[in-house]
């Protein structure tokens, strides 16, 4: 490999760093706080002012994805849900100054440990596999192997994905199955990758709630309370995800609704598998290096 040019001590990637290290923590903390008969809203609320205590900001909502969910579950403002026999995913960002680390894991309370296991084992050998010249598909086959090899299925149309500035997906994304088409990693790429794995049919399609939200594009808007949510959303997390329930103004959800209507902001519906089905997840934040990898959120 020709040396790099790229300044793994500068101050954005000692930034990545230090969203990774109170991720890490803030991500073992929480998951102890998951037990049956626990509230969701505690659980996602205790870890974003923890986030915010450590000297970080949540990057986007905690995700609490119960069973079938995969992604973009989190509570609503007055949520009452709490905790079941359930296979739960916790997935939780960090920005440092818009400098981004990105981790899950999953709590399995539904007697079902090797799914857990599945995408855990997953992770380990994609991680093994990560230097630069190596193509995303590579990492994706490695994933794809482990997760076949227990017998289950990885959610094929989630990939993992390159953190930006202020971006919490960009290029590349890193598949979770085998692709001839990739992209090579190079030293300096800051990347999350996060298997998926099930024991359903491997896609996930959208269900119908929504309680996380970003900015598409600048706007105006009449109504006072979506203005004054407009004005909150752009200062406060620009590009990034936020939750209904981070909203400071009255009528937070009609205010959403507005902004939406507007084509001002989009929603993240909640992705899950069939009904009756599981998925676990497992997610680190790596920076690539000369030699392999160094993971962020470890």
């Amino acid at each position: 490999m020709a040396e790099s040019d790229v300044d793994l001590e500068s101050e954005q990637y000692e930034k990545h760093r230090e969203a990774g290290e109170i991720l890490a923590q803030v991500r073992e903390e929480a998951a102890d706080r998951v037990e049956v008969g626990a509230s969701h809203l505690e659980v996602a609320e205790y870890a974003e002012d923890r986030i915010r205590e450590l000297g970080g900001k949540p990057a986007f909502p905690v995700n609490i994805s119960i069973d079938e969910e995969a992604a973009h579950a989190t509570p609503s403002i007055d949520d009452e849900s709490t905790f079941g026999e359930e296979m739960i995913n916790l997935d939780i960002g960090v920005h440092v100054d818009g400098w981004l680390a990105d981790t899950a894991i999953t709590v399995d309370l539904s007697g079902n440990p090797e799914l857990a296991e599945a995408s855990e084992e997953a992770l380990a050998a994609a991680l093994e596999v990560v230097e630069p010249g190596v193509e995303t598909g590579e990492i994706g086959a490695e994933i794809e192997d482990v997760i076949d090899g227990y017998g289950f299925n990885p959610v094929v149309n989630l990939t993992g994905h390159g953190l930006g500035h202020w971006e919490q997906h960009t290029s590349p994304n890193i598949p979770n199955r085998a692709v001839s088409q990739g992209t090579t990693l190079e030293v300096g790429d800051v990347v999350a990758i996060e298997p998926f794995a099930t024991d359903g049919g491997g896609k996930v399609t959208e269900g119908a709630s929504e309680e996380i939200f970003a900015l598409e594009r600048e706007g105006s808007v009449r109504n006072r309370q979506a203005r004054d949510a407009l004005d909150q959303i752009t200062e406060e997390f620009r590009t990034l995800p936020f939750a209904t329930r981070w909203l400071e103004t009255g009528r937070a959800e009609m205010a959403l609704r507005r902004l939406k209507r507007n084509d001002i902001v989009h929603g993240y519906p909640v992705l899950k598998e069939d009904d009756g089905y599981l998925v676990s997840q497992k997610e680190h934040t790596l920076i690539v290096t000369e030699d392999g990898c160094e993971v962020t959120t470890r």
